[in-house]
């Protein structure tokens, strides 16, 4: 047997096992149901959690020099005049109001404070990651009823060596307190156009997309 044909067949070999090992991987992936499309009487999803980096804009009714728009910090605090270092994240706008009332107190009689959300990015357990063969990997804001089309539109789609149907979803399963994956067809879905693979998305979730082997 010549050398070059040794290496042929050493190659061939080494494909066969790494196809086999895909295999392999792709069968220990759990598949999710397909995404219902959503009807148009719907409810609103959770109520928002702030995350640092969000703007807030906080308005005290009557009074116009304590109203302002703040950055959380990357510590979780926000500081507006007359308070400092107020605790922000993981509390809904209204939860934050409410501290905020509770803190001008000592300088405002009886304040009315309303929070509004301009600017998110929410913590990190609300974000959905995407990672790898996507045009714009990067970290989104989970949405209410947010699908896999979405969150690809959002990072543009999959690069030209993307393995789009060997895409795997990482999900926290917080009830069992376990990490469950689950096998994503996204090159079936935005190249095929086939709804079927289109999936929910819950906060949290993180979309790995590998790179082809041809």
């Amino acid at each position: 047997m010549s050398v070059e044909t040794l290496k042929q067949v050493i190659r061939s070999i080494a494909l066969g096992m790494m196809v086999l090992a895909v295999a392999a991987c792709a069968q220990t992936h759990k598949q999710l149901p397909s995404a219902e499309f959503v009807s148009p009487s719907e409810g609103p999803g959770p109520d928002y959690i702030i995350g640092p980096l969000d703007t807030l804009n906080v308005f005290v009714w009557r009074n116009q020099e304590v109203t302002t728009t703040v950055t959380v910090r990357p510590d979780g605090r926000i500081s507006v005049p007359l308070i400092e270092d107020l605790p922000a994240t993981g509390k809904t706008p209204t939860q934050l109001a409410r501290d905020i009332e509770q803190a001008l107190s000592k300088y405002i009689r009886n304040p009315i404070v309303t929070v509004i959300v301009s600017g998110f990015t929410g913590p990190f357990a609300q974000q959905v990651r995407v990672v790898g063969e996507a045009t714009q990997p990067q970290a989104i804001p989970y949405r209410s009823n947010m699908t896999l089309l979405d969150v690809m539109i959002s990072v543009g789609g999959l690069t030209e060596y993307a393995a789009g149907n060997r895409s795997t979803l990482v999900r926290y399963d917080a009830q069992h307190k376990r990490q469950e994956e689950y096998t994503v067809r996204i090159s079936d879905l935005i190249r095929d156009g086939d709804v079927s693979a289109n999936v929910k998305i819950l906060p949290g979730d993180v979309i790995i997309i590998p790179e082809s082997f041809f």
